[in-house]
């Protein structure tokens, strides 16, 4: 005959929640922490539809012999009437999908696209922009123009 008394196992209340507390700070931390990577990953897209932008502005120019119909307006991609128009709509879907705006200007012989990014923190890159001269990268501002490039540069 055993004269210990029955001891009942488990936790206590107190000890639940401390560790209840304890895993509820972790994940707010991780939370706040994967914020900032959402946007840079939607920056990462951004940039990766404007290199596809790049490569139908060349199909169609050599279809064309212009750059005039990469454009839909100031706004948007794609003119209709160019084999490309469907690829084109798809990808300014996909920049609007992401809570971005375009902002598009092409001629005959020149062209410069720019998007928003939506990543803060990056006072002096808030639009990625590609241009006829094989320009890419992050600038200040939109493309103001087609005779203008990406760095204000005359093209």
């Amino acid at each position: 005959m055993s004269i210990l008394p029955c001891m009942k196992r488990g936790f206590t209340l107190i000890e639940l929640l401390v560790v209840i507390s304890i895993i509820s700070i972790l994940a707010s931390i991780v939370m706040v922490s994967m914020s900032g990577a959402r946007d840079k990953a939607r920056d990462a897209r951004l940039k990766g539809d404007l290199s596809q932008v790049r490569t139908l502005a060349v199909l169609i120019e050599d279809d064309n012999n212009s750059f005039a119909l990469t454009c839909a307006s100031s706004s948007s991609l794609g003119a209709p009437g160019t084999n490309y128009a469907t690829q084109l709509a798809t990808i300014q879907g996909d920049i609007e999908g992401q809570g971005s705006t375009t902002t598009c200007y092409a001629t005959t012989g020149s062209y410069c696209i720019s998007v928003e990014l939506l990543s803060i923190g990056m006072p002096t890159s808030d639009n990625y922009c590609v241009d006829s001269d094989g320009i890419a990268g992050a600038t200040a501002t939109a493309c103001v123009g087609s005779a203008t490039g990406c760095n204000g540069q005359a093209l």
